[in-house]
């Protein structure tokens, strides 16, 4: 009878032994499963992000190719064949900018960094190679007068301090002003419609530029309120100082810039660099026409970046920069006319 006992109990054990050791291995099989499949997941998530960056890359740098090969052309060409390369080549750089944003979701932040600092750098080519070649004669200068009556007055040479607005029949591709020195200047949408505008070395000034241009280019700006409907492609801003700045772009490009606040719409990533004491705001300048500029300029009325900035000296992850910060709500300018 013990015997028997016992053979029943070891009969049992072995049972349930069994038992277990079944669903120990159906576990097992099952996580190696799913183990398999999570690794296929990212092995195609990977390859999928590996397509794309391929992708972004090849069309990036044919499109970028294309366009500096447009530029190299200018170079001895005539001046009919000049302003078709260079509106063919804003064409092309301006939809280079759009291809860009609609990568950013999905480029790390260097590659983003990258691209930005190469198209800016074929921006620049192209105001560069556009300043060069039309006119083909250096810029005329005219004085203001109180009643500003714009009389035109040619000279050799660049204009002293306070004399002048660049003279747009001489260059009709460029508009904007220069050496000035508390002022309140003002260009009409007809004035600035596609245009590059170039502001340099202006003191102590007021500017209002009613349009869209295609550019905007401020450099040497001290102690300025510059406002400026939507600009189709990319704003640069170098050697600015005690400024507040207003205006809608695709790109913001700010170097060497001091204590200056930005109120700002930005389809892209704003990007400064050697600058220190810069803040940021909404953009919140209006004039009557400004919903027609932005149709015009083509930039998305509900997409702003305003707040999203890299910093190209501060490169601490996790770490905001301290060169730049958020102006707060109560401390921002609504009220803009003079």
């Amino acid at each position: 009878m013990r015997v028997m006992i016992i053979s029943e109990v070891i009969q049992d054990d072995g049972f349930d032994g069994a038992a277990k050791m079944k669903e120990r291995l159906q576990r097992r099989n099952q996580t190696r499963i799913e183990d398999a499949e999570r690794r296929k997941e990212e092995k195609e998530s990977r390859s999928v992000a590996e397509e794309k960056d391929e992708y972004f890359s090849k069309m990036f740098g044919e499109q970028r190719a294309a366009i500096e090969e447009l530029l190299s052309g200018c170079s001895g060409a005539d001046r009919a064949a000049v302003s078709q390369k260079l509106e063919e080549a804003t064409a092309k750089t301006a939809q280079l900018q759009k291809f860009l944003n609609d990568s950013v979701l999905f480029l790390t932040q260097y590659e983003l960094r990258q691209s930005q600092a190469a198209l800016q750098k074929l921006q620049a080519s192209l105001a560069e190679a556009r300043e060069k070649a039309l006119p083909k004669k250096k810029f005329a200068f005219r004085a203001r007068s109180k009643a500003a009556d714009k009389v035109s007055a040619p000279e050799p040479a660049p204009p002293a301090a306070g004399s002048g607005e660049v003279d747009s029949a001489a260059a009709a591709e460029q508009s904007g002003f220069s050496n000035m020195d508390n002022e309140f200047l003002t260009k009409t949408s007809e004035e600035i419609q596609k245009r590059d505008v170039l502001l340099t070395h202006l003191t102590n000034c007021k500017v209002r530029l009613f349009g869209s241009p295609s550019t905007l280019h401020l450099k040497h700006i001290h102690g300025c309120e510059v406002l400026c409907g939507p600009v189709s492609s990319s704003v640069f801003v170098d050697h600015c100082s005690n400024s507040t700045l207003g205006f809608p772009c695709q790109q913001l490009r700010t170097h060497n810039t001091t204590d200056t606040q930005v109120y700002l719409h930005v389809t892209s990533r704003a990007i400064i660099e050697d600058c220190q004491g810069v803040s940021f705001a909404p953009f919140s300048w209006s004039y009557p026409n400004l919903d027609q500029d932005f149709s015009v300029s083509g930039l998305s009325r509900e997409r702003n970046n305003w707040n999203q900035v890299d910093d190209f000296n501060w490169l601490a992850a996790g770490t905001p920069s301290p060169n730049w910060t958020v102006i707060p709500e109560a401390d921002r300018k609504t009220s803009w006319d003079p």
